[in-house]
């Protein structure tokens, strides 16, 4: 029997055989490659930067790839994960919570990904309860193998068929070694073996230690990461170490010899001043032919497309280091512990500044303990100041007093989603008179609630629905500023993730008051861009702009914010304002 044909024969669930590996219709074996991407040692390395930025070398030559993270926790989706332990939650324009490294992958390869780019063991476990509940199993005794195990398989092979993949590349969260990630590593082994040889590429990221009291790289303890892998059933093709600098070759040989990898496809993966320059990094060690070899694409590329891409490519790198001018943008936030709760923030402000030659420093500033006293210490030495987004009641009162400071000062603001809605209470409180304004989610009592739950909202409650998520168009008001930073477009499409909105009946009083709604969402009362007239550049939006910026597409609003705060730190300097920095980055 040939391996297509055992592979549709096991696909079929039955009591008196131990295959079983669900396949989707129209599958065909060996078409879709895999690549496989797991950590070794510890977490956090970079297997998400890593895999992306291998991704856009295959997606250079002309090929179709595809990402999925999969994730060993228990949640559903990131949703209700703490920032302080997870990162940002990264929304995709569906409405899926995930992992930040999806925004890592649409970032590099400039692509809006789904949900069925990201799965956890709770999707995996739930699918799996769910068909046993059907009765789709036809009485088997329902295992870790064969069937937990399909369903992950039946996730990759969905992907690989939805979006017609040359390359599916598969990252796999936490390490080799955690209790919750063993059945994914054994799905991986299961695949490369019903789909043949040269239809799966395994590469391990390890980490070389280089303790200071020693002077010298150690690579034992990648050694053992890679043996435990290797003990998985799981033989490497690549070996990417991480390190602080270049891994000696003496190292390389070591691990090399260790794990039988080839020493050529044992690479230094070290520290780069911007993840933007790994993929040179990659290409330069030849990383992008050799997964072609392994995986027998070669005659799939197209080195045509690759020249054009790279070229487009290297120009936004060359970029990176050529920047002149340096300003300085306050986070002011209550994350500002943990650098990844604003990965997406952080990645658009390198966006805008790489375009408009200007290097951009960023401030923390933590906002519990500011005050309307200290908050002009705080905020001296910035030209520019983006209040971020967050949920609960703890430093509200601090970016209330950034978003006073900023608007009093003529100082460029930036408030996305919580922080648009401080810029409301701050001007309605201190423009409009309304000296009890608040939101429901900060004082529920308030007197003057101008930031709430919609009544449409409040209907969907009970079913759990209340929280606004994912890709809505926005409306976009003629002749504003935000009309003109999106190119006098009609409507812009954004991504949200919030509950509260500004109140309906206090709409009218804060225009008449001077704010302008400049976005608001089609045929509904929900108001989703202000800005104020005069100001230098006083932009809110109860958007996320900042989960849409590319490298080489920088989000409009991050763009004006920038060439803002370069007006401000050099108004001798000719530099170009927010709107004409925008219309020339789209000439």
């Amino acid at each position: 029997m040939k391996d297509s044909e055992l592979l549709t024969s096991v696909s079929k669930t039955s009591t008196d055989s131990e295959f079983f590996s669900p396949i989707p219709p129209g599958y065909k074996p060996g078409k879709t490659k895999y690549l496989f991407v797991m950590g070794t040692v510890m977490s956090g390395l970079g297997k998400g930067i890593f895999s992306s930025c291998l991704a856009k070398l295959m997606q250079d030559k002309g090929l179709k790839v595809a990402p999925i993270k999969l994730e060993g926790y228990l949640n559903i989706d990131s949703g209700t994960l703490n920032p302080f332990r997870h990162g940002e939650v990264f929304v995709l324009d569906d409405g899926m919570e995930c992992d930040m490294d999806l925004g890592t992958y649409e970032r590099m390869l400039d692509q809006d990904l789904s949900r069925a780019n990201f799965c956890t063991s709770g999707q995996i476990f739930n699918d799996v309860l769910n068909k046993e509940r059907r009765g789709d199993y036809l009485g088997r005794d329902v295992q870790m193998i064969p069937h937990v195990t399909g369903e992950v398989k039946l996730r990759l092979r969905n992907l690989a068929m939805k979006t017609n993949a040359d390359v599916v590349f598969v990252e796999i969260g936490g390490t080799v070694g955690d209790l919750e990630n063993a059945y994914f590593i054994e799905a991986m082994r299961e695949l490369a073996y019903e789909e043949g040889p040269n239809s799966a590429c395994f590469v391990a990221l390890t980490y070389i230690l280089e303790p200071q009291t020693l002077g010298e790289q150690k690579s034992k303890a990648a050694q053992l990461g890679i043996k435990q892998l290797m003990q998985l059933g799981v033989q490497p093709d690549i070996i990417a170490c991480r390190a602080t600098s270049p891994v000696t070759e003496t190292v390389r040989q070591k691990i090399s010899v260790y794990s039988n990898v080839p020493f050529e496809r044992v690479i230094s993966l070290h520290d780069s001043a911007s993840i933007y320059t790994i993929p040179a990094m990659l290409r330069d060690k030849g990383l992008d032919f050799e997964v072609a070899r392994l995986l027998k694409i070669e005659d799939r590329l197209n080195l045509r497309h690759e020249r054009k891409s790279w070229a487009q490519w290297c120009d936004f790198t060359d970029k990176i280091d050529a920047a002149q001018k340096l300003v300085t943008i306050a986070i002011t936030g209550k994350y500002t512990s943990v650098r990844d709760s604003y990965a997406s923030i952080i990645n658009s402000l390198e966006h805008a500044g790489i375009a408009l030659g200007a290097k951009v420093n960023i401030k923390w500033i933590e906002t519990t303990n500011l005050t309307d006293a200290n908050v002009s210490t705080h905020l001296a030495d910035v030209d520019g100041v983006i209040v971020p987004g967050g949920f609960g009641t703890r430093g509200a009162e601090g970016k209330i007093c950034c978003v006073k400071h900023s608007r009093e000062n003529n100082l460029p603001y930036l408030g996305i989603c919580f922080g648009f809605q401080m810029a409301v209470i701050e001007f309605a409180r201190n423009v409009c008179g309304l000296t009890c304004a608040d939101s429901t989610e900060i004082e529920p009592s308030c007197k003057e609630p101008v930031i709430d739950y919609l009544p449409e909202q409040l209907k969907i409650e009970g079913l759990g629905g209340n929280m606004r998520l994912g890709g809505f168009d926005i409306e976009l008001k003629p002749d504003t500023l935000a009309w003109q930073l999106f190119a006098k477009a009609r409507s812009v499409r954004m991504r949200f993730r919030h509950r509260y909105e500004v109140a309906p009946r206090y709409i009218d009083s804060l225009e008449k008051g001077g704010l302008v709604f400049s976005g608001k969402a089609p045929n509904q009362p929900i108001m989703q861009i202000l800005e104020l007239p005069g100001h230098p550049y006083f932009v809110g939006t109860q958007a996320h702009p900042c989960l849409t910026s590319r490298p080489l597409r920088p989000q409009p609003m991050f763009v004006g914010l920038v060439a803002a705060a370069m007006q401000k730190r050099y108004p001798k300097n000719d530099s170009p304002d927010c709107v004409t920095a925008v219309r020339n980055l789209c000439s």
